[in-house]
């Protein structure tokens, strides 16, 4: 017997108070047979399964989906399921952070369209960011949740494979799991829930204990999104289990636990503003510093687009700085015609956002990337002592090839600026230090302070002193 199983989804996190609308060219978009020659969805190969790849989209977390782009991918995805049918089960890979133009829950809108297509009868699997926000709505439509257990991500995969790994038992075995969850009203940004520092480390190393308990298949703690103001931001366990009761005291413990560690988390790296941060590195006798730029960062929702750690590394007369990267197509654009070797004069930042800082600047053009698509073309260009990439797409710049590409090597320089929160798995083995500074932006680490006008109320941090007791939740399929 060959079960068919559809596979799609669409993946990404949404700052609200980012100006800058995703449009369809923000998204990668894989559709088709193309889907399974993605490298993050290499797994799905067995024997008694036949995929059934409809469309996924991925973007890198930004401003919200123009609601056009949204309803196009979605009726687009829709209508390939429609077209799979009859199905044995449904995988769907999300994020659950996604903010949509007029809609308060994406995903609970997606998944809910995808379960009046497939039917009641139809397992459907999804797989999230631990960052995401999850709703009764989505809860609902599901029998079965796996959720990222690391920040910085580096489970990705494993995660989707346990997502379509308990997919596949439920097809083989019959077994009929269902989904529990319970709500915790905290919302704390990422770079103070690292699964690499306390407390969260040992929060989530307790969660394979959780799997193994009588008729738990998965258990998951969501730190949530807080630079969404919408009701649904919150943290949450999320458990998927054979056993109703047991599923909901797995999930308030989780959930409890999570609630009595909210005022031990901290920043990982030394963290302070700007300025501060800047003495730091100028002080330093080791090398790489590697500096932070958190509110600005393209993987937490950042715009991308901001000059001002520049602006203050020129106003030092620093030397031996490296800045990867800065969003300004029209800055590449003019590099571009002024071409290799020239000293344009510049006006860099600010692209996207006109509330963003710029500076103008002379800068002699030192490399001229161009790979054929004008979208993602760069250029690197040298202000005095400062060596800035720029790119024309919005992209981070968190891998060691990001640099070396441009024949930089990010272990040898003497500051490395990057826009990033917590550093990724490459930068942070060799950072020396790593330092991160509480810039501002679309995603300012001073949450307290964000627009607050409609998440739920009480939530710590925003309000402090109140009493909370966790109640779980089951599935609406469930009960």
């Amino acid at each position: 017997m060959s079960f068919r199983i559809a596979v799609g989804g669409i993946h990404t996190e949404c700052s609200t108070s980012s100006p800058v609308l995703m449009k369809p060219e923000d998204f990668r978009v894989v559709r088709g047979p193309d889907l399974l020659k993605a490298d993050y969805f290499s797994f799905i190969d067995a024997e008694d399964v036949t995929p059934l790849p409809l469309l996924h989209a991925r973007a890198v977390p930004g401003g919200p989906v123009a609601r056009a782009t949204y309803e196009a991918f979605k009726a687009e995805f829709l209508e390939r399921l429609q077209a799979a049918l009859p199905l044995d089960g449904l995988y769907l890979a999300m994020h659950g952070a996604m903010n949509v133009e007029g809609m308060d829950d994406a995903e609970g809108d997606w998944i809910s369209a995808a379960r009046a297509i497939v039917g009641p009868d139809c397992p459907v699997a999804a797989s999230y960011d631990l960052h995401g926000n999850v709703t009764q709505k989505i809860v609902d439509q599901l029998d079965i949740f796996a959720g990222y257990r690391t920040a910085p991500h580096i489970d990705v995969r494993e995660t989707m494979v346990r997502a379509w790994s308990m997919l596949l038992r439920t097809l083989r075995n019959g077994e009929k799991p269902g989904v529990a969850w319970a709500p915790v009203p905290v919302l704390l940004p990422g770079e103070r829930t690292s699964t690499e520092d306390e407390p969260a480390k040992s929060l989530y190393l307790k969660l394979p204990d959780h799997d193994r308990r009588p008729g738990i298949w998965d258990a998951n703690l969501m730190v949530g999104y807080v630079w969404a103001d919408e009701p649904r931001a919150t943290a949450c366990a999320v458990v998927t289990a054979t056993d109703r009761e047991e599923a909901k005291r797995v999930a308030d413990e989780i959930a409890l636990s999570y609630w009595q560690a909210r005022t031990d988390f901290r920043f990982g790296p030394v963290t302070g503003p700007l300025e501060d941060m800047l003495d730091l590195a100028e002080k330093a006798e080791t090398r790489p510093v590697i500096l932070a730029d958190s509110g600005d960062n393209p993987t937490g929702g950042g715009v991308g687009d901001r000059a001002d750690v520049l602006a203050a590394l020129i106003a030092r007369n620093f030397d031996g700085a490296v800045i990867g990267g800065i969003t300004d197509r029209p800055a590449v654009d003019a590099c571009f015609v002024a071409g290799l070797g020239s000293r344009p004069r510049l006006k860099v930042g600010g692209a996207l956002d006109p509330a963003s800082p710029s500076v103008d600047v002379e800068a002699e053009v030192l490399r001229l990337d161009d790979t054929g698509v004008p979208e993602e073309r760069q250029a690197v260009v040298q202000i005095d002592g400062i060596t800035l990439i720029l790119a024309s797409r919005r992209r981070p710049y968190h891998n060691i090839a990001d640099f070396t590409r441009h024949g930089i090597d990010p272990k040898t320089v003497r500051l490395l600026v990057v826009k990033s929160g917590y550093l990724s798995p490459e930068l942070q083995p060799i950072s020396n230090p790593n330092l991160m500074a509480l810039t501002d932006g679309v995603i300012n680490q001073d949450i307290e302070q964000l627009p607050n006008r409609r998440r739920k109320q009480p939530t710590y941090p925003f309000v402090r002193d109140f009493d909370y007791h966790p109640a779980a939740k089951v599935s609406a399929r469930w009960s």
